[in-house]
C-alpha cells in the first residue's frame, strides 16, 4: 500500500507542475548520451525551469487529471519534460540551440498557458527575440511618439521665441 501512496504523490506533484507552468514541452531524448543530457540540463538550470525524465504512466494520470488528455497520444515513447514557470522563450531557445548543436532531441508537443501547441509553434517561440529585447522594443515604440512630440513642441517654442525676438528688435529700431 505505501507504494501506491508514493505513486499517487508523484502524480500530484506532476499535476502541480503542469498547473503552475507557463510552458510545458515534451521531448524525445532517445540517442542522447549522459554527457549531452548533462550539458542540456546545465543550459536549462535557471530559476523557474525544470527538465525531468518522468514515468509515462504517472504523466498520463496527471495529464488526465488536469484536463490535458489531448496531449497523451503525442507523448508516446520516452519523455524528458521541460516545465517553465516564468519565461517561455529562454528555455525553448536553449532546447533548439541544443538540437542545432547535437542534431538530437525531438520536440513532440507542448502546453503554453494551458493550451496545447504543436512543435511548429514551439519552434516559433524559439525564433522570438529574448524577453529583454522585446521589452526594449515596446518601450522604444512607446517613447518614439513622446520624443517626436517634444521635438515638435520644442521647434514651435523656439520659432515663437524667434518671432518675439524679431518683434522686439523692430520696436527698438523704430
Amino acid at each position: 500500500m505505501p507504494n501506491l501512496e508514493k505513486k499517487q504523490q508523484i502524480v500530484k506533484d506532476i499535476e502541480k507542475k503542469l498547473q503552475d507552468a507557463a510552458l510545458v514541452i515534451f521531448t524525445d531524448y532517445r540517442g542522447i548520451n549522459v554527457e549531452e543530457m548533462t550539458s542540456l540540463r546545465e543550459k536549462l538550470r535557471v530559476p523557474g525551469v525544470e527538465f525531468k525524465v518522468l514515468k509515462n504512466t504517472m504523466v498520463e494520470f496527471a495529464l488526465k487529471n488536469t484536463g490535458h488528455e489531448d496531449v497523451i497520444p503525442q507523448t508516446f515513447g520516452p519523455n524528458a519534460i521541460l516545465f517553465s514557470n516564468e519565461d517561455p522563450v529562454g528555455p525553448v531557445k536553449s532546447i533548439y540551440d541544443f538540437i542545432k548543436q547535437y542534431k538530437k532531441l525531438e520536440v513532440k508537443v507542448g502546453i503554453l498557458e494551458g493550451q496545447t501547441i504543436s512543435p511548429e509553434r514551439i519552434k516559433a517561440l524559439a525564433d522570438l527575440p529574448p524577453r529583454e529585447v522585446l521589452l526594449a522594443q515596446v518601450v522604444g515604440t512607446m517613447q518614439a511618439p513622446i520624443t517626436s512630440l517634444a521635438y515638435v513642441l520644442n521647434a514651435n517654442l523656439s520659432g515663437f521665441v524667434r518671432v518675439i525676438d524679431q518683434i522686439r528688435e523692430q520696436k527698438q529700431a523704430g
